[in-house]
């Protein structure tokens, strides 16, 4: 939000972020968004509330956060070698209540990676809250053959080019 001139606090917004049988990815993105947003307003109901959400997916499966070292070391196995796609979803509350959203889908194409390489990976920069399992703008970026997306800052989890869309929609001078 920084690189929009926008000011801003950062909110827990506790939320179960379980996906529902069968939900789509993209689906799913925009919803946590949607619920993180709303949460944060409940809490803060005068406030401007963006709330964000990645979801991750490889070959049909939801991969999601791995949430331990061993999960993320079984997750860059998996990614190995094949395309995965990021759906980053941002959402806008504003303090009457409306929310606007949008999603953008980031296309990654992995190396084939060595254990040794997942290995010297997870140890150098440990991501088991990521979706996953790396962090694109640190040592993660290594990983890849090939980014894809129309918004480059949506693979760290934020994509701000929808987020500035988002708020100059609902009256905010953005420079």
């Amino acid at each position: 939000m920084t690189r929009l001139g926008v000011a801003f606090d950062s909110v827990a917004p506790r939320i179960d972020e379980t996906p529902r049988p069968g939900e789509p990815p993209q689906h799913l993105a925009l919803r946590l968004a949607r619920a993180k947003a709303a949460a944060v307003a409940k809490r803060f109901p005068q406030a401007w509330v963006l709330g964000s959400d990645q979801v991750c997916a490889c070959g049909g499966r939801l991969l999601g956060k791995p949430g331990t070292l061993p999960a993320a070391i079984r997750m860059l196995r998996r990614l190995s070698g094949r395309k995965a796609e990021f759906h980053s979803a941002v959402a806008l509350r504003t303090p009457e209540q409306t929310t606007r959203a949008a999603v953008e889908l980031t296309q990654v194409r992995f190396r084939h990676l060595t254990d040794a390489e997942i290995r010297r990976y997870v140890a150098a920069e440990p991501a088991p809250d990521c979706a996953g399992a790396f962090k694109c703008e640190g040592l993660g970026i290594g990983l890849f053959t090939a980014v894809e997306s129309r918004d480059p800052t949506a693979l760290v989890g934020l994509p701000l080019i929808a987020a500035g869309r988002l708020l100059r929609r609902a009256g905010w001078r953005i420079p």
